[in-house]
């Protein structure tokens, strides 16, 4: 077990950073509302969320370390030990890991000489196989500091890293320019993005991704002349006259009941399935 309580952050660096918590504290209408934007804070100081910081968020929120701790543990935003200048998490969800994400995964893992999680000898790349992240229209997908580089191929990702290990310039896909895990968890905190046109920078989702909100839009679907696939919101008047799909007047094509309305033959519904009806609770 590690010794307690905490060792203090130095003077200069305790005194700065109270003065960042405290200008993200006055945003909430409550003080303990801004613990993970202080956690982000704390991150952005060391690179992971160490024991100091979790005491120094406990006293500013007036937290017990425990409490912070269990939201620390909780969110895989926050790194619980020491990680690389570049998290470089590789999508292994159904649609990128069945377009080469698994394949990528493996790849580099091999080519870095780390497992999942684990960061390159020179501290500059943490490895880790992530979640969906929304993009499958350009899978497979591979993030940098949580910044999209698109339609990866296992030779494109070795060049992604190599580039990132040797201090070469890599630009994202779409999106801001990459910028460290330190910097990228300082803005995370709140803060904003001082370097010159990274606010500007923006890229937009794919034609796949954004077909929901144009259906919810109520704009006409490819393909389906001037019929549309689903009626505005905006001319809705209850939540649950919501038409069904492909037919913008709401109503159900004849003989085509809903998978969720149709009646299922389950042994909770039918005394004659096999398992017998259902029983009451306990019984």
């Amino acid at each position: 077990m590690p010794a307690l309580p905490a060792p203090d952050y130095p003077a200069d660096v305790r005194a700065r950073l109270e003065a960042d918590a405290k200008e993200v504290i006055a945003r909430y209408p409550g003080a303990r509302s801004a613990l993970l934007p202080l956690l982000h804070l704390v991150q952005a100081e060391e690179g992971h969320v160490t024991r100091t910081g979790i005491r120094f968020c406990a006293e500013l929120l007036d937290l017990t370390t425990a409490e912070v701790t269990a939201v620390s543990t909780f969110y895989s935003m926050y790194r619980r030990r020491a990680s690389g200048d570049y998290q470089v998490g590789v999508c292994t969800n159904t649609l990128c890991a069945v377009m080469g994400g698994d394949a990528i995964f493996e790849d580099l893992k091999e080519h870095l000489g780390v497992g999942n999680g684990e960061t390159t000898e020179d501290g500059t790349v943490t490895l880790e196989h992530i979640e969906c992240n929304a993009a499958c229209d350009f899978a497979p997908v591979v993030m940098v500091n949580w910044e999209f580089f698109d339609n990866q191929t296992p030779q494109s990702a070795r060049r992604l890293v190599d580039d990132l290990r040797a201090g070469r310039s890599v630009e994202p896909t779409r999106g801001a320019p990459l910028c460290t895990f330190r910097q990228t968890s300082r803005m995370l905190a709140g803060f904003p993005d001082e370097r010159p046109g990274a606010v500007r920078a923006t890229g937009g989702a794919g034609p796949a991704s954004l077909i929901g909100l144009r259906l919810a839009k109520g704009e006409v679907a490819p393909g389906h002349g001037g019929d549309t696939v689903i009626a505005p919101r905006t001319a809705r008047t209850g939540a649950d006259e919501a038409p069904a799909a492909g037919h913008g007047d709401g109503q159900a094509p004849p003989g085509h009941p809903s998978s969720h309305d149709a009646p299922h033959e389950t042994s909770a519904s039918d005394e004659h399935h096999p398992a017998g009806p259902a029983a009451e609770e306990g019984e």
